[in-house]
């Protein structure tokens, strides 16, 4: 049967994940009462944290840090983080996002975790508590390399840097429903500027791959090019290096190769989605 236990600070549900590999974290609830729900989860403890901490918006100043309890609908209510409400709104409907946490977003398999593209392309750090000792930061790059292994701790706060220009972070989610359908893909660019030429682009991708992405090779024909015509070209001949997309109920693997190309090519050229 499942137990729920209680903890009053993030040391305390570290140590208890820690010690009991059958303790599952519980935030939002939106992934785990899922298979609650459904009858996949049967046994074992939900850990549920109240620590101020983990719910803790600091966005004030160039470097930001968001706790892993922060919902969707908290970052949404957040002027200081405008340029994060395009992902934060594509995540379900009203009641999904009062609920969906960014902690969770980061373990939501494919095609979900939009939000977490966005961070992807911010190169957000991920900050995890290991037992009941101090937490620490890595790249979420890594973090979702070996998230699916397990053991990896805690995961209390995702921290990175303010993008000069809220404008210069981009994010198009593709879906047959919308506003709130499943992803057939997403992407996110943040594209900074400088002397009106691209510096430093970091492009991620959901759903083309296990996890979300880096689309390094767009990356490199981006780097100090104007974002021009020619540019985005060559950005879309690069699209799909790296790509491993699957074929699901959401859509196949040939229609989401046919369709991102495309669909990054217009977030380059600035088209509404």
């Amino acid at each position: 049967m499942l137990d729920v236990r209680h903890c009053a600070t993030l040391a305390e549900a570290a140590g208890l994940l820690a010690g009991d590999r059958h303790a599952l974290l519980i935030g939002g609830g939106t992934l785990v009462m899922r298979d609650v729900n459904e009858g996949r989860l049967t046994d074992g403890t939900l850990v549920r944290v109240s620590d101020p901490a983990f719910r803790q918006v600091n966005a004030g100043g160039a470097r930001i840090e968001l706790g892993a309890g922060v919902t969707m609908a908290m970052v949404l209510a957040s002027r200081e983080l405008g340029f994060l409400h395009a992902p934060a709104r594509s995540i379900g409907g009203p009641a999904v996002r009062n609920m969906a946490t960014i902690g969770g977003n980061l373990f939501a398999a494919c095609p979900y975790g939009d939000f977490t593209v966005a961070l992807l392309a911010l190169e957000a750090q991920v900050v995890v508590q290991s037992g009941y000792g101090s937490g620490r930061a890595m790249p979420l790059e890594d973090f979702l390399a070996a998230r699916d292994r397990g053991g990896i701790g805690l995961v209390t706060a995702v921290q990175f840097a303010r993008p000069q220009n809220p404008a210069d972070l981009r994010f198009r989610k593709v879906s047959r429903v919308k506003p709130k359908g499943i992803a057939v893909l997403s992407i996110a660019a943040h594209l900074p500027l400088a002397g009106g030429r691209v510096a430093q682009p970091r492009i991620a991708y959901g759903a083309m791959a296990p996890t979300p992405i880096r689309a390094r090779a767009v990356e490199r024909v981006l780097e100090g090019k104007p974002l021009d015509a020619a540019a985005i070209q060559a950005a879309r001949q690069a699209a799909l290096e790296g790509c491993r997309p699957a074929t699901d109920a959401i859509a196949s693997e040939w229609y989401r190769r046919e369709i991102l190309p495309v669909h990054l090519a217009r977030l380059l050229a600035g088209e509404a989605p």
